[in-house]
Parts: C-alpha cells; sequence; structure tokens
C-alpha cells in the first residue's frame, strides 16, 4: 500500500493505492490520526485501492468518526469498483460520504 499527502490549513487529502487490508491498514490509521490534527476535511481518495478487507473498513470508518469528533467531515473519493461493491454490501455507503 501506498499513501500519498497532501494538506493545506484546513483539509487534507490522503491518496491511498495498493490493497488495505489487515497488513496495512494499521499503516493508514497511524497516517489518518495524525493527519486529522487541526483540519475540518478529510479527503480519502480510493481510487487505486484493489482490495479492502473488513480491517481497512475499519480504519475508514474510524476516520469517519475521527473527524465528526473533531466537528469536522471526512469523505471517500471515487473509491474503486472493489470498493464501492465493499461499501455497498456492508451497508457503510449509507453511513460514508462518498464523492
Amino acid at each position: 500500500m501506498d499513501i500519498k499527502e497532501s494538506k493545506s490549513t484546513d483539509n487534507v487529502d490522503l491518496i491511498v493505492s495498493g490493497r488495505l487490508d489487515t497488513t496495512t491498514a494499521p499503516q493508514l490509521e497511524s497516517r489518518l490520526k495524525e493527519a486529522a490534527k487541526g483540519i475540518k476535511t478529510m479527503i480519502i481518495d480510493l481510487a487505486n485501492v484493489e482490495y479492502i478487507s473488513s480491517a481497512g473498513l475499519r480504519v475508514i470508518l474510524l476516520a469517519h468518526k475521527l473527524m465528526a469528533g473533531f466537528g469536522g467531515r471526512m469523505a471517500v473519493r471515487a473509491p474503486s469498483e472493489f470498493c464501492r461493491q465493499v461499501f455497498s454490501a456492508t451497508g457503510m455507503d449509507a453511513i460514508l460520504t462518498i464523492i
């Protein structure tokens, strides 16, 4: 998994590619916890994520809860077809903001 970050004063974009699974989810979790400090909007781009497991879903949901707790917002941008199917099957598409 690869994570690229683009941060401005109030916003951060995390661009994730590769597999988001049990092995790589802790890396994303650590990165988003650090990136969330002092921002209002977090965008997680999943266009190039080829696989997402339940561990990956947990981290995405954590980002959503973390930003809501800070009074901010989190959105998932351009999820891959695989991610869209998983979000739909798990009902997370009803919880998350997907742009």
